[in-house]
């Protein structure tokens, strides 16, 4: 079972660990260009003085590929990393979920930690245990079910985001809310503020959630709510080579989702209203294409069965079940 370490220590805490508990041969630390200047002073900081040896890849989306596995993979070889390693993914959803996929396959299998460093990573990404690359610019296409040995939520790391990247991440608390807890719809319904509160019964939701169906099998596809829509979409701007975060595609998805749901009597038209009122007060509405141009992506969706497109549906009376 992953640890959730949270908390002002939480990096001091998880030092302790790997002193005197996990005690890996190598330590390695995966950052992107912005993590390895913003976050990883502050890694340093909380640590100490534990050895590491830091992999360095380029940020953004468009670089989670097996192209940048590889990159990690032959850093990984060059200093002779050994089967027990361990590999700390210290960014944002992009480097949690690459350098656990790296981790999960090299040499069979090594350990790792993610610490997020975006709000998107500390509800979603991080916890779960999904790892994953892009391939021919499906969205998480190549992967795997591997949990991490310890998920560090340090919230100093998200005075490092810039206001755009902070406010994406919160598209998969309001995915949550909807999905399975009215007492978190109720914080942010009127007033999103990423309280300790609002951040705790996030990953709460999520945690409850995949430990119930760790591989998806049935119960964890709550968690695909508004990600059908807003894969397609986002992987349609990668082709494109256009400009939106994970976050953005993801809240346009749920509202379309939304209605989706409506339109199948799960949801009544008021919170319909209510829903897209608190999408687009928070989130910039993106250009979605119409449906033939997002028809392949929809298609080649991960989720199918038989060549039918599978949507997770919101539903009035679901969000009571905690």
């Amino acid at each position: 079972m992953s640890v959730i370490i949270t908390g002002k220590d939480s990096l001091r805490k998880l030092r302790k660990l790997l002193v005197s508990k996990f005690k890996h041969s190598k330590v390695f630390v995966l950052t992107d260009n912005n993590t390895s200047k913003q976050c990883l002073p502050v890694f340093k900081k909380h640590i100490g003085v534990l050895p590491f040896t830091e992999i360095k890849i380029k940020s953004g989306e468009q670089n989670k590929t097996l192209a940048t596995c590889e990159i990690i993979w032959k850093a990984l070889l060059n200093k002779n990393a050994d089967r027990n390693t361990l590999l700390i993914n210290l960014g944002g959803g992009t480097v949690c979920d690459i350098g656990g996929f790296a981790a999960s396959v090299y040499k069979r299998g090594i350990a790792f930690v993610n610490i997020p460093t975006t709000l998107l990573a500390m509800t979603d990404a991080a916890i779960g245990g999904k790892t994953g690359v892009d391939f021919l610019h499906f969205k998480n296409m190549i992967g795997s079910f591997t949990q991490p040995h310890a998920t560090v939520i340090h919230r100093e790391f998200l005075t490092t985001l810039p206001p755009r990247h902070l406010n994406s991440g919160k598209a998969e608390i309001l995915k949550h809310a909807l999905i399975a807890d009215q007492s978190l719809w109720n914080l942010i319904e009127k007033d999103f503020n990423v309280t300790e509160e609002v951040l705790k019964k996030s990953i709460t939701v999520k945690t409850k959630i995949t430990e119930k169906d760790f591989k998806e099998a049935n119960y964890r596809k709550l968690l695909n709510f508004g990600h059908t829509i807003g894969h397609a979409i986002e992987s349609y701007y990668l082709q494109n080579e256009l400009d939106i975060l994970h976050g953005e595609a993801v809240a346009a998805g749920i509202f379309i989702e939304s209605c989706l749901s409506f339109k199948n009597n799960k949801l009544s038209l008021n919170e319909i209203v209510a829903i897209g009122d608190c999408v687009f007060k928070h989130f910039p509405p993106p250009h979605v294409p119409s449906l033939k141009y997002l028809e392949k992506f929809l298609l080649a969706d991960k989720k199918n069965v038989s060549g039918k497109v599978n949507f997770t549906f919101a539903e009035q009376n679901r969000r009571s079940f905690y």
